[in-house]
């Protein structure tokens, strides 16, 4: 096969054996140990032009089913900042996007009934200032809450922080919140989680040239850090997201959610996947994080 051949055939078939990786990964959802173990679920690989391999495990989850994202909202607030302020964010901003702002104290809890984003941020101390913290990885949702009352959020209740977002990201992207907390509070479908990951891995959104960018140490006899969840490696933390850039890991941006929803973008941003579901059970999180990776290896073998 001489080289334009082989170009004619890339271009033809970039993800170098469509049919085989879907396969492969099909397989993995079946039959690998991770993914075996967590009951139903749904999953998707995609690149910028659309899915490429999906399937479900039971037929509690789909494509189409709206499901509770819990921290994978972080993402997607991310990526609202920094268009919103066109890739440029000031020395408070990245801060906050890397949980050093010194605003951990927020409890979900305690935004119950609470019903405007600066309401949720009042409540019991969510909005205190740890200034001991101030320049620590510290995980935790208030960074992001206080963000978005700088940012003139304060007043929108789920509707309108919806709408906002949607305005910023793009009013096709069928995102909806069922609190007003940016950090966790999303509500979307796989179906729409995936279009905003399309976005970001084909480069309409500004935060493609970012993932990854100003990594913080989150855990280590090395790192200041003053609180993480518990991973199975030290990974770094970029502008609300993961890099899974531990002993091992490929180096995939990830936003784990505690439910078990599992969004990621591969090291070289070409291709996006996620797992959903969403259980109330203890590290739901790190088992679909588990799953996960076991479809991106059986992808990229």
């Amino acid at each position: 096969m001489d080289a334009l051949q082989i170009q004619a055939y890339q271009k033809a078939d970039p993800h170098h054996g469509l049919a085989r990786r879907r396969a492969a990964v099909a397989a993995a959802a079946s039959t690998d140990a991770a993914c075996r173990e967590m009951g139903d679920f749904y999953w998707e690989i995609g690149d910028g032009s659309g899915t490429l391999a999906s399937g479900s495990r039971g037929n509690r989850y789909s494509a189409n089913k709206p499901l509770q994202v819990a921290s994978a909202s972080k993402l997607v607030f991310a990526a609202y900042v920094v268009e919103r302020v066109g890739g440029q964010l000031t020395p408070d901003q990245l801060d906050a996007l890397e949980m050093r702002s010194g605003y951990d104290n927020f409890n979900p809890l305690a935004c119950f009934a609470a019903h405007t984003v600066a309401a949720c941020l009042d409540r019991r101390g969510n909005g205190l200032l740890n200034a001991e913290h101030q320049g620590r990885f510290s995980y935790n949702g208030g960074h992001d809450q206080h963000l978005a009352t700088t940012l003139g959020l304060g007043d929108l209740d789920r509707y309108g922080l919806a709408a906002e977002v949607r305005r910023v990201l793009g009013p096709d992207l069928h995102l909806d919140y069922a609190a007003p907390r940016v950090s966790g509070g999303l509500k979307a479908s796989p179906a729409a989680y995936g279009a905003f990951l399309r976005k970001v891995v084909s480069g309409h959104l500004r935060i493609h040239d970012l993932l990854g960018s100003h990594p913080v140490c989150t855990q280590g006899p090395d790192c200041a850090a003053v609180q993480a969840p518990d991973l199975p490696q030290p990974w770094h933390y970029s502008l609300n997201h993961w890099v899974e850039d531990g002993p091992g890991g490929d180096g995939a941006f990830s936003s784990p959610g505690m439910m078990g929803f599992y969004p990621w973008i591969s090291a070289d941003r070409r291709t996006y996947g996620l797992i959903a579901r969403e259980v109330m059970a203890p590290k739901a999180y790190l088992a679909s994080m588990a799953c996960g990776q076991a479809l991106r290896r059986a992808w990229n073998q």
